[in-house]
């Protein structure tokens, strides 16, 4: 990130030592050196202290940052939804061999389907630590996130009983539709034998 660049520069050009700007914003001269060699990162209130002390905005004190930010939450969201399109193949393809499976290998062959859900188990757990690391939590807080749109306006609409609703449908609806494709498979599987 760029922020220790410019803390550096904005000191220099006002004259202060990291001592004197430790004094000035009540940290440590300590702190002001972690913060200039990049290794610890100011929180808010140090942030707008030093933009005040500066008289620059936050924007031109953390110049950079907020692009850099902006691609850390671009790839996270492009990662999402490569593990969405993960876990939605490998469920299809574990309800669809649930049918060869258990015709071809009887008890055994659910071993196929078990492992094959087990990995779009994994990229669901993946895109669930995601959707909790960024507080998203509903489709509209989602889709926000994705398109790199506004999520405070998302969240503002959350409504738990509702969302919690929607969930347990969503639940229900992919359940339903999973076991007709595991019917259907298991029927044309016998079917063609």
């Amino acid at each position: 990130m760029n922020f220790n660049k410019q803390l550096k520069i904005y000191r220099e050009r006002d004259g202060y030592s990291q001592e004197e700007l430790a004094e000035k914003i009540y940290v440590t001269r300590q702190t002001i050196s972690k913060w200039e060699n990049d290794h610890t990162y100011p929180d808010i209130h140090n942030l707008i202290a030093l933009s005040t002390l500066f008289d620059v905005t936050l924007d031109e004190l953390v110049k950079g940052d907020v692009e850099i930010m902006k691609n850390t939450q671009d790839i996270e969201a492009e990662r999402m939804n490569r593990l969405s399109w993960v876990m939605l193949l490998f469920i299809v393809l574990a309800v669809l061999s649930i049918g060869p499976a258990l015709l071809l290998w009887d008890w055994y062959g659910l071993s196929i389907p078990l492992v094959l859900w087990a990995i779009s188990m994994v990229a669901a757990l993946k895109i669930e630590k995601i959707k909790k690391e960024k507080d998203v939590q509903t489709y509209s807080e989602i889709v926000a996130f994705m398109d790199g749109n506004d999520l405070e306006t998302a969240r503002a609409k959350r409504d738990k009983k509702r969302d919690r609703w929607n969930k347990a449908k969503i639940v229900v609806g992919f359940s339903l539709v999973a076991g007709v494709l595991a019917t259907i498979s298991s029927f044309l599987w016998v079917w063609l034998s």
